[in-house]
């Protein structure tokens, strides 16, 4: 049964909108005809999870499926989680709106090792036990978990969970659908279920295994196997196409997928282990997904996503086809992290459209020798020459990441990250041009499992001291902003990453203690004393393992470090575990491994038939035309339409509104005119903005078009594209020249719900209403935005008053007001403090209603 949302939300809650669901993209499917019902969360706020790619991919998935319902949930911000509490409502899918109790699976995107309190708590706010074993007797449904740090080692968290889905999702959750819809049917017990689930490859059921004193892990039971196979999926573009969200998230963008998978084999990096092979996407594939997905959403900027998307062979040629094909809008493309080694001159005009946006690079380490003991595949003369032409090209300042605490690291490496930057600068300068600029990074190494570093060991006093030696180093160096990870935040990824099964009780325990949303600066402090507490109360130390082997190695005990077991060990990710032992070998001798995408095989034992081979598409030729941006000026033809905000759609913010309607103009294809300059702008000018949670009857907004266009019909194609809480009214043709709607404003008028909660308070509307009007001097005291010290005479700004409902204890007040650039209107809050004033401070304002904007003639 749904959860009755739209009583708990109002403006008093933190970004309302984020609970709606409802969004463009957004599938819903009967309820009753689902044979299978699922709910993947994200257990992150909104904003987070509903613009990460593989929720979305995974989400699309599972609703192509007959027979099978995929809902949606995130974790609540503080506020609202409190509120669900304080009010004994379950937290709830977005799409259906129904408890998490009503569904059969929940899915939970593990993607970082910090995230395991986030899903303890959504697991709470469901009614829904923590653990595994004290489900196991009650009809709640299965949890599972994927991602990341699920497929690297999911002992830590595995109490927690029915079953891991281990690597690329786009086949094995369609198959577990299968299982569970089967199993249903034949009326299989909980144990059953799981048990059959467990003959899917991918699928770990950790009931079926169990720690030994030497740190294995093994099968309980014969028939489930020794070992469980990674997954691997060809990417399909298409499928992450889909939610636009009303909230503005923290990628708010087209993403689309390029490549899966990465070969470079830098030593520290798990997912460049865990998602061989390298897959590429076919260009062709990637332009047309692109030019769907633009149209579809009506987003201004994309992004192509790979771990590497330099190397993507075809992403010159992809993105200056994609550039000619969108010539004439203010299309921006971004990249994350690239390889500074193969940026140059096409992809620097690729990135950025109408704007030059941010470029990172990631050498890792400051020196030669560092770089080639992690096998970054990275020379100092390559990073000068991507950083020297990203100058070239306009870039006054560049994003670079650097780590320290690497095996091997010594004190003149850590120095080496300041030298290399004073070397870059002093590379890149010019007449006429100030010296290059560096946004840095500094993240804390720490050690993760299936990477030749996985038994390595850190220390956080060797990190704050190391801290301190760049950051007296960087006091000398101008243009220069650093940022260093928070060493605590290191410590209780290192904690959790490379743990076992004991952990899970330290887990819940800092749970309980206050720990949540850890990754998050805000919450640092609470976090990590909760942490520190429960790892007391556990009689562990941050320092607990018996697999760390120093600092750093003199040699390679092979024999130790091949038999000595591992709490992951019983994952089959293709990696063998004898190569790992080797590349470790070769790190101590600095010698490197070419990308095996590319050079010859490294025999790292991924490639064969169960998880397949690198697939590397060769690039087609570059364009031969020179692209030229013409984005549309010209101011041919004003529109100004009438609208209305209604129903939950008065939980949107002004500028999400502006941005609901900017897209809806991208997606109907009107002849906008965009702003000129730096970062065009579509011309459309909202009049006035609304107060929020208020709904309204007349707003206003214009639209200025670089050609005519029916009037008539350009409502019609608007309409199409927007939500039925936003309906279009009327629409006229203005003159192009003519005042702005805002500064021809000079009225609006309100219809405001007013309610007397106090019963010793006998509430007399009509002697209150022309008491007010009688009075000449009404005084406010307020503040302006810059904090001085304001007084208005309300009563002179008020124009009309009129009392025109009573119901209970309740009033409906007509009321026309000032409106005013300068900060002298009259609002629906001024009009509560008179009957405040007036009246009773009893008086509560219920709901506000806009009618009409008034003009002044032109």
């Amino acid at each position: 049964m749904p959860v009755a949302v739209t009583s708990l939300l109002n403006s008093d809650v933190s970004k309302p909108a984020r609970y709606l669901g409802q969004e463009l993209g957004a599938i819903h499917k009967p309820w009753d005809k689902a044979q299978v019902h699922w709910v993947l969360s994200y257990p992150e706020l909104y904003e987070v999870g509903a613009s990460n790619l593989g929720h979305i991919i995974l989400y699309n998935i599972i609703n192509a499926q007959p027979d099978q319902l995929c809902d949606r949930a995130y974790l609540p911000a503080p506020d609202f989680a409190a509120k669900l509490r304080a009010t004994q409502t379950p937290l709830f899918a977005v799409e259906s709106r129904r408890s998490l109790r009503e569904f059969d699976l929940i899915g939970f995107s593990l993607s970082y090792e910090l995230g395991a309190t986030n899903i303890l708590e959504m697991l709470d706010l469901a009614g829904i036990p923590l653990t595994s074993h004290a489900r196991s007797n009650g009809d709640y449904p299965l949890i599972f978990a994927g991602g990341p740090t699920a497929t690297g080692n999911p002992e830590p968290y595995a109490e927690f969970f029915d079953f891991f889905a281990l690597g690329d999702g786009e086949e094995l959750l369609p198959e577990i659908g299968l299982v569970i819809q089967e199993g249903k049917a034949a009326g299989l017990s909980r144990r059953e279920l799981l048990l059959d689930l467990a003959q899917i490859p991918g699928v770990y059921v950790p009931e079926f295994y169990a720690p030994q004193p030497d740190g294995a892990v093994v099968p309980l039971r014969p028939d489930v196997p020794k070992k469980i196979l990674r997954r691997v999926a060809t990417p399909i573009p298409a499928y992450g196409i889909g939610l636009v969200p009303y909230v503005e998230t923290v990628h708010d963008r087209l993403t689309v997928e390029i490549r899966r998978g990465c070969t470079r084999g830098c030593r520290f990096c798990q997912p460049g282990m865990l998602t061989r092979p390298a897959r590429d996407v076919a260009p062709e594939t990637v332009i047309q997904t692109i030019e769907q997905g633009m149209r579809a959403t009506g987003f201004n900027e994309f992004s192509l996503l790979s771990l590497s998307c330099s190397d993507y062979l075809s992403l010159p040629a992809v993105g200056l086809e994609i550039k000619q094909k969108l010539h004439d809008q203010p299309v921006s493309l971004s990249l994350p992290s690239q390889r500074v080694d193969r940026f140059d001159e096409h992809i620097a005009e690729i990135i950025g459209g109408t704007r030059k946006g941010g470029l990172t690079f990631a050498p890792e380490a400051g020196t030669q020798r560092l770089r080639d003991i992690i096998n970054k595949g990275l020379t100092n003369e390559e990073l000068l020459r991507g950083v020297k032409t990203a100058w070239e090209q306009g870039w006054d300042r560049v994003k670079l990441y650097f780590m320290i605490g690497l095996p091997g690291e010594t004190d003149a490496d850590v120095v080496g990250i300041a030298e290399t930057l004073k070397w870059l600068q002093r590379e890149c300068r010019g007449a006429g041009r100030k010296p290059l600029g560096f946004h840095v990074t500094i993240s804390n190494f720490t050690p993760k499992p299936h990477t030749p570093f996985q038994w390595h060991s850190v220390a956080t006093a060797e990190f704050i001291r190391k801290q301190e030696l760049l950051k007296q180093e960087f006091k000398f160096i101008r243009h220069l902003k650093a940022n260093f990870t928070d060493v605590r935040i290191s410590a209780m990824e290192d904690f959790l990453g490379r743990g076992d099964r004991s952990l899970g009780k330290v887990i819940q325990r800092a749970w309980e203690l206050g720990a949540g949303m850890d990754a998050w600066w805000e919450s640092l402090e609470r976090a990590y004393a909760a942490w520190s507490q429960a790892i007391e109360e556990s009689n562990l130390t941050w320092k607990y393992r018996t697999i760390e082997q120093g600092q750093w190695f003199e040699s390679v005990d092979y024999e130790q470090l091949l038999t000595q077991s591992l709490p992951w060990d019983h994952l089959d990710t293709g990696i063998d575990k004898k190569w790992l032992v080797d590349d470790l070998q070769r790190a101590l001798a600095t010698a490197t491994v070419p990308d095996c995408s590319f050079e010859g095989c490294s025999h790292c034992g991924v490639c064969g038939i169960d998880l397949g081979h690198n697939v590397v598409v060769p690039p087609p030729p570059l364009p031969k035309e020179k692209v030229t941006t013409r984005i549309p000026t010209q101011r041919v033809q004003r529109l100004r339409l009438k609208f209305g905000k209604q129903g939950e759609l008065a939980l949107l913010s002004h500028l999400d509104l502006v941005r609901l309607f900017d897209r809806a103009i991208r997606r109907a294809n009107l002849p906008i005119s965009y702003s000129e300059g730096f970062h065009p702008g579509a011309r459309l000018m909202p009049a006035s903005a609304l107060p929020l949670g208020a709904t309204s009857a007349g707003e206003i907004i214009d639209f200025e078009l670089y050609k005519t266009c029916d009037p008539q019909e350009f409502l019609e194609q608007l309409k199409a594209q927007l939500p039925a809480d936003i309906p279009l009214y009327e629409i006229t043709e203005i003159p192009v020249n003519c005042p702005s709607n805002t500064q021809s404003l000079i009225a609006t008028q309100y219809r405001l719900t007013f309610a007397v909660d106090d019963a010793s308070v006998t509430a007399d509307w009509e002697a209150w209403v022309h008491q007010i009007l009688a009075t000449s001097e009404l005084w406010w005291e307020g503040q302006t935005k810059s904090g001085k010290p304001k007084r208005i005479n309300l009563r002179d700004k008020l124009h009309h008053l009129e009392l025109i409902k009573l119901a209970g204890n309740q009033a409906e007040i007509l009321y026309e007001g000032a409106w005013s650039n300068d900060g002298q209107s009259l609002h629906p809050d001024h009009v509560l403090f008179l009957f405040q004033k007036i009246g009773s401070p009893g008086v509560n304002l219920i709901h506000i209603h806009r009618e009409k904007l008034i003009f002044r003639s032109h």
